[in-house]
């Protein structure tokens, strides 16, 4: 008899526990909690433009260089793009526009073929002559104040971003949110 009233015990339990009634009123929304103390930002990755103007010669072995100052940091993944002053022109309102050409950069002379180009480090870049003639023949014009624009992009800003036009300094500079008036100008 106590294994049966067991078993009824069981079922009765069950079938209390298992039963629905009326559907309760809700319940109050509690309080919103205060706002907590911000945490720090993340770390924001800019990239830098700098002017560099210079003048090739035989005493710099038709070599212009910089160092990357502290200010400018540099990573090995990171991309360092320089861009040749090529000309200039003017907009419809008579003001001076800038015409950049992405190096390596190669002139047909008289002489022959003159190539603009540059190597980089993490802590310099150099932009250089190369010609199959004698660098010392070349007027004024192609060695003296030339100007160069170089662009570090951070690699994580640019893994991914197939659609940058590199080629285009205007593009890289609004990508990188630089207006031309934040361009640092350096002459060596």
């Amino acid at each position: 008899m106590k294994k049966l009233s067991l078993v009824f015990g069981a079922f009765l339990t069950l079938f209390l526990v298992s039963c629905e009634g009326p559907i309760g009123p809700p319940g109050f929304d509690g309080l919103d909690g205060r706002d907590g103390q911000d945490g720090e930002d993340g770390i924001n990755i800019l990239g830098t433009v700098i002017d560099i103007e210079g003048t090739f010669n035989l005493d710099n072995d038709y070599t212009i260089g910089y160092e990357f100052p502290n200010t400018v940091e540099v990573f090995e993944t990171d991309v360092v793009l320089v861009y040749l002053l090529w000309d200039q022109t003017e907009d419809g309102n008579g003001e001076p526009v800038d015409i950049w050409r992405l190096m390596p950069q190669t002139r047909i002379l008289d002489q022959g073929l003159l190539q603009y180009n540059y190597d980089h480090t993490f802590f310099d870049v150099a932009m250089f002559l190369e010609a199959d003639f004698d660098l010392a023949t070349l007027p004024a014009v192609d060695t003296d104040n030339q100007v160069f624009r170089i662009a570090i992009l951070p690699a994580e800003s640019v893994s991914g971003k197939s659609s940058l036009d590199r080629t285009n300094i205007n593009q890289v500079m609004t990508y990188l949110g630089v207006a031309e008036k934040d361009v640092q100008r350096i002459k060596l």
